[in-house]
C-alpha cells in the first residue's frame, strides 16, 4: 500500500473534482477540500571519498601519528587486515529533491457522518536520487482512510496516524472511538497491520534496510487503546500498545503509558507523565513541570528522566541505552512593551553505565543554556538574536545568531537570518566551525494560494591538523508553492471530529 504508480494518487485526489463536473446532480451536496504543497530544493555540497593504502606505505608524522604520505591521517584498526583508510575531499555534489504533498478531505457522499480522508507526497530527485536522502521510495501513502462520525461514536477504517505519548505511529486497519455525554470521557480501541516506527511505510520496506538481515520479513500486528478524561480543571490520558511479529509469533513491543494537566489556578499548570515498558521490564521516560503564565512574563520548571526505546527486533537494545536525569527552567519576560528576554537553563547527568573502561575517564554529565531577545523596533520591524553554550560528554557547542524579519503587511514577510557556531570535539581528531546566512520569503497571494522562498550558505571549517581539514560548505535554495482548492476551501466538513486521544485529526 506504501507503493504505487506515479499517477494513482494524483488521480484518487483529482476524483471528486471529476464527479462534481460530470454528476453535477449528484454532486451538488457534495464537498471536498484539496490542499497541494509542491517544494523544489536545489543542494550543493562537498561530498567524501573512502580511501585506502597499504599499512607498508604508512608515515609516521611527528606527534600527530600514522597517515599517508601526502598528509591524510589514517584508521588502521578496522577494515581488511594490512590496510589503513581515509576520506579525502571528493567532487561537489548536487541534489535537486522535488517533493509534491497533497492532502484531499471529501464528504457528502450520501450518508451523514461519512467523510473521505487521503494524504500523501511524491518525490523525486531531478540531479541524483543517490545524492539526496528520502527520495525513495516517489510515492508514500501517508493516510487514507473513511471516517463515519456520529455524536458520541467515530470509526475509522484504512491507514491512519495515531499520534500520543508513546509516539507517532502509523497503521492499515481500523479505529473506534467512544465518547460518554457529559462525562468527558472518550475511550478507543484500534488494531492492524503496523507501520515502522515514526515513517509511513512498512518495517519491510527496502527503504528502512540498514541492518539486512536483522530485518523483520513480515509486517507486525498492532494492537492498542487509549483513555481520556477532560475536565476544566484537569485532562487525564492512558494508552497502551502492543506489536507482535507474526512470523514468529514474539513481541516487538509492549508499552503503556499515563500523563496528566492539572490546573491548579488560572495561571499554574502543573503536568507529568511516565511510561513502562513490558517488554524489557523496566521504566521509560518520565518527567513533571510546573508552568506560571502571567501577561508580561511566563515560566517553566522541569524534572525528566529519558530512556532511548528500541523495538525489541533491532539490534540497537544490546547496547543497553544508558538513561539520563536531567533538571530544566525556563522563563520569559516583557520588561517593556515590544521587548521579550528569554531564558532557559538545563543540568543532566547519565546513569552510571556499568561499563569498564580502566584507561579512559568520561564525564557523565552535562550542562546546557540559553538567552535570547526578540524587539519590535518599528511597526513592521522585528529583531531577534541569541546565544546557546553546551557541554557535554565529549563535546561542547557555541552558538550566536540573530535576524530581522519585515512585515509589510499581514500576507507578507521578509526575513533575513545568520549566526556562527563552533563544536569542539574531546574525542576526535577535529573540531568545526560553522558560519552561515540565509534570507526568505513569504507571500499569500490570495486565500488559496501561497509562495514561499528561500536561500542559505553554510561555511564549514574543519579544524585538524593533517590534509583533511577541508571545507564542507553547502549552498541551499528552497520555493514552495501552497495551492488550496474546493467547494469548500474556507472549513472543514461538519462530519469531521476535534482531535481524539491517539487520533490524527
Amino acid at each position: 500500500m506504501s507503493r504505487l504508480p506515479l499517477v494513482a494518487l494524483p488521480a484518487a485526489l483529482l476524483l471528486p473534482v471529476l464527479v462534481a463536473g460530470l454528476a453535477p446532480e449528484a454532486a451538488e451536496a457534495q464537498g471536498y477540500k484539496l490542499r497541494l504543497d509542491a517544494r523544489y530544493q536545489s543542494v550543493s555540497f562537498r561530498g567524501v571519498d573512502l580511501d585506502s593504502i597499504p599499512s607498508t606505505s604508512v608515515v609516521q608524522l611527528s606527534g600527530q601519528g600514522p597517515a599517508t604520505p601526502d598528509g591524510f591521517a589514517v584508521d588502521c584498526g578496522t577494515g581488511t587486515p594490512g590496510y589503513c583508510y581515509f576520506y579525502r575531499p571528493g567532487n561537489r555534489l548536487r541534489g535537486q529533491p522535488l517533493t509534491t504533498t497533497a492532502d484531499l478531505t471529501a464528504w457528502g457522499f450520501g450518508v451523514r457522518g461519512l467523510t473521505i480522508r487521503a494524504s500523501g507526497r511524491v518525490a523525486t530527485d531531478l540531479a541524483d536520487r543517490t545524492v539526496w536522502p528520502g527520495s525513495e521510495p516517489a510515492v508514500v501513502v501517508t493516510e487514507g482512510y473513511a471516517e463515519y462520525a456520529t455524536e458520541y461514536l467515530t470509526g475509522r477504517m484504512g491507514r491512519q496516524l495515531i499520534t500520543g505519548r508513546l509516539g507517532y505511529q502509523g497503521f492499515d486497519g481500523a479505529r473506534a472511538s467512544y465518547r460518554f455525554d457529559g462525562a468527558g470521557v472518550e475511550v478507543a480501541a484500534f488494531g492492524g497491520w503496523g507501520l515502522a516506527r515514526a515513517v509511513a511505510l512498512p518495517v519491510t520496506s527496502p527503504a528502512l534496510n540498514p541492518l539486512d538481515d536483522y530485518q523483520p520479513r513480515s509486517r507486525q500486528l498492532l494492537v492498542g487503546a487509549d483513555v481520556a478524561w477532560r475536565h476544566r480543571a484537569f485532562d487525564l490520558r492512558a494508552e497502551y500498545r502492543r506489536e507482535v511479529d507474526p512470523e514468529v509469533d514474539y513481541f516487538v513491543s509492549e508499552r503503556a503509558a499515563a500523563s496528566a494537566e492539572v490546573h491548579l489556578a488560572p495561571k499554574l499548570r502543573v503536568a507529568g507523565g511516565a511510561e513502562y515498558d513490558f517488554a524489557n521490564g523496566w521504566w521509560g521516560t518520565a518527567e513533571a513541570s510546573a508552568t506560571y503564565t502571567d501577561r508580561r512574563w511566563y515560566g517553566t520548571i522541569e524534572a525528566r528522566r529519558y530512556r532511548p526505546f528500541f523495538d525489541l527486533w533491532t539490534i540497537w537494545g544490546a547496547f543497553s541505552p544508558v538513561p539520563f536525569r536531567s533538571v530544566r527552567g525556563s522563563a520569559a519576560i516583557e520588561p517593556v512593551k515590544g521587548l521579550w528576554i528569554r531564558g532557559q537553563a538545563e543540568r543532566y547527568q547519565f546513569d552510571p553505565d556499568e561499563a569498564e573502561t580502566p584507561l579512559v575517564s568520561a564525564e557523565d554529565r552535562g550542562w546546557r543554556a540559553q538567552i535570547g531577545a526578540t524587539a519590535a523596533v518599528a511597526r513592521q520591524w522585528t529583531l531577534e538574536a541569541g546565544l546557546r553554550s553546551e557541554f557535554g560528554p565529549g563535546a561542547s557547542s557555541r552558538t550566536v545568531d540573530g535576524g530581522l524579519t519585515w512585515r509589510p503587511s499581514e500576507r507578507t514577510f521578509f526575513a533575513a537570518r545568520a549566526g556562527t557556531l563552533d563544536r569542539p570535539l574531546e574525542f576526535r581528531f577535529s573540531d568545526s566551525k560553522v558560519n552561515w546566512v540565509a534570507v526568505s520569503g513569504d507571500v499569500e497571494l490570495s486565500d488559496r494560494l501561497r509562495l514561499a522562498s528561500d536561500i542559505g550558505w553554510f561555511g564549514e571549517e574543519r579544524r585538524r591538523p593533517d590534509a583533511a581539514a577541508f571545507d564542507l560548505n553547502q549552498v541551499r535554495v528552497s520555493t514552495r508553492l501552497i495551492v488550496t482548492l474546493g467547494s469548500a476551501a474556507d472549513r472543514l466538513p461538519r462530519a469531521v471530529r476535534p482531535v481524539t486521544p491517539g487520533g490524527s485529526q
